[in-house]
């Protein structure tokens, strides 16, 4: 059994399946002077789909329950509680309401988690020489770098100083890879999030046409490669 220690939270909220437009039938542009010229809109067919409205929220609800039931499982077999170690550097107040939430959530289904604040001008080798630290340390079983960091620290090197297995947040290059692999990673938790609504709610993506709003790194791309899972490796598709 795997005791997950992602950001289920992120779950929340409603996500919509906008109308899927037709094929034009307007008639092809000519350039103006040529027989036929005409300069019209596009239009789009009279097809139309109802859109469903589906509720993030419910969904959190039934992973936190369930996410709670299988950490106290893994307790009650004599395993370590899992433990939450989250570093976050300057005084961002986003950030700072993104960790309270996460370490709420934390609590919420029975993972411990610890705080480790640093001031803006922390230097990235201190930064490194804490998640060594954390790497080693056997009573840590995740860590998170709450992005974003100050400009003289490289963003890609400390997530790539964090142990791939202790990597929740799924930044590290091996889980990337992995994650391109179609092979078995810790995922970035936002795309995690919408790869569990389209499950959870019986969408089938695969061979459809699928439209990703948005190409971050952290975000678009992992969720791009999610869809493109084929469903004969170790992760199954939708």
């Amino acid at each position: 059994m795997t005791v997950p220690v992602r950001g289920f939270s992120l779950l929340r909220g409603r996500l919509g399946r906008a109308p899927a437009l037709g094929r034009s039938t307007a008639p092809s542009v000519r350039a103006p002077g040529e027989p036929g010229s005409a300069f019209r809109g596009f239009r789009s067919s009279g097809v139309r789909h109802e859109a469903i409205i589906i509720s993030g929220t419910e969904i959190a609800k039934h992973i936190q329950k369930e996410i709670q039931r299988d950490v106290e499982s893994w307790v009650s077999l004599g395993n370590r509680r899992p433990h939450l170690s989250i570093i976050l550097v300057g005084d961002n107040p986003a950030s700072h309401t993104y960790v309270r939430n996460k370490i709420r959530a934390a609590s919420a289904v029975g993972i411990c988690s610890e705080l480790i604040l640093k001031p803006k001008d922390v230097s990235q080798e201190e930064l490194l020489d804490i998640t060594d630290q954390l790497n080693m340390d056997p009573r840590v079983s995740g860590i998170l770098v709450q992005l974003p960091l100050p400009d003289h620290v490289d963003e890609r090197t400390i997530c790539n100083g964090i142990a791939p297995e202790k990597d929740v947040d799924g930044f590290h290059i091996i889980n990337i890879g992995r994650l391109c692999l179609d092979q078995h990673s810790l995922i970035p938790a936002t795309a995690s999030a919408v790869w569990e609504i389209i499950k959870r709610t019986g969408i089938q993506t695969f061979g459809k046409n699928v439209v990703v709003a948005g190409r971050s790194k952290n975000v678009g791309m992992p969720i791009a490669m999610l869809l493109h899972t084929d469903g004969e490796h170790e992760r199954p598709g939708a």
